[in-house]
């Protein structure tokens, strides 16, 4: 059981040393993955459609 305590003491103390972004900071990049996730959804989507037009055309 000491193991368990003295592990979790440690973490605690390596939390205290993060330094964790502003909620500005968070947003912002939360925002810019989703806009580049929407993105590269279209131009797939796109891919994939074209790709399935020209495989009809094919058979």
């Amino acid at each position: 059981m000491g193991k368990w305590s003295e592990f979790y003491k440690e973490v605690k103390e390596e939390l205290k040393k993060v330094v964790w972004p502003s909620k500005e900071s968070t947003i912002g990049t939360t925002g810019i993955v989703i806009a580049i996730c929407i993105v590269i959804s279209i131009f797939m989507g796109v891919v994939d459609f074209g790709l399935a037009k020209i495989t009809q055309f094919i058979y």
